[in-house]
């Protein structure tokens, strides 16, 4: 199993490509088809964006990747097939963070809400606390631990909802929306937060400043389907691509 740990200089590896997602297909109960045969590989390491009009898929792909919903098609991470008897495992590997924290974030305290995996997980009260102690030293919460989760700010809420992902020490962080409803300030410290965090991430976004500045590896996606997988300059330097799927180039 991947360890993290914010001394870590270097990402968790799997063997082999970190995800791989084959010919994935999903439709909603009232027929929206929001994935129309998506294929992706990770590999260890890499910090990938994926960007796209709303409705592409994005968010329907984020949710399928750990299991929260199930559609057609082959999942596997560190070589491991997502499958009902492997799920707790997979989730323990594909750690998600919703584009809303409050969706995460239901303890009374910060140390209550990123407690709560490791703890669910069977562990230990010691190693429980040296996990929210790493985690929140991850994202420079430290001194939040005490705190009322709901009395904070949506930066600081997002921080911790990422820390509550970090104490099931996954290999894959996967974030949806990471930026949206934050000032420039809070916008700033998160994008220096993302690109600290020694972990393979994909992140799904309409911040085409932060995908500039952070990924180097840039997916396309608009009606279900992938349309563009490539570096990230060769994504942003063609305006025809950009201007057919709605994104502006930052």
């Amino acid at each position: 199993m991947p360890i993290f740990h914010p001394s870590l200089t270097t990402p968790p590896i799997f063997e082999g490509g970190v995800l791989q997602g084959s010919d994935l297909h999903f439709t909603y109960p009232d027929g929206n088809a929001a994935l129309r045969g998506v294929s992706l590989k990770l590999s260890a390491g890499e910090k990938v964006a994926v960007v796209g009009p709303n409705g592409a898929g994005k968010s329907t792909l984020m949710l399928n990747l750990n299991g929260i919903l199930e559609g057609r098609g082959q999942i596997e991470v560190g070589g491991m097939r997502l499958a009902p008897e492997n799920l707790p495992a997979i989730r323990a590997m594909v750690g998600l963070v919703f584009q809303n924290p409050d969706d995460q974030l239901f303890s009374p305290t910060v140390f209550e809400d990123v407690a709560f995996g490791p703890l669910h997980m069977g562990l230990p009260e010691q190693e429980v606390r040296a996990r929210v102690d790493a985690a929140l030293e991850a994202v420079r919460m430290s001194a939040y631990r005490e705190r009322l989760s709901h009395h904070l700010s949506i930066g600081e809420k997002k921080k911790i909802a990422i820390a509550t992902v970090l104490s099931m020490q996954p290999g894959i962080l996967i974030l949806d929306e990471p930026t949206s409803d934050l000032d420039p300030r809070a916008r700033r410290t998160l994008i220096n937060l993302l690109r600290e965090l020694p972990i393979t991430m994909l992140v799904s976004t309409h911040d085409m400043r932060m995908v500039k500045e952070l990924f180097p590896r840039t997916i396309v996606m608009d009606e279900g389907r992938i349309v563009a997988d490539a570096s990230t300059m060769e994504i942003l330097e063609n305006e025809t691509l950009l201007n057919a799927h709605g994104l502006e180039k930052p």
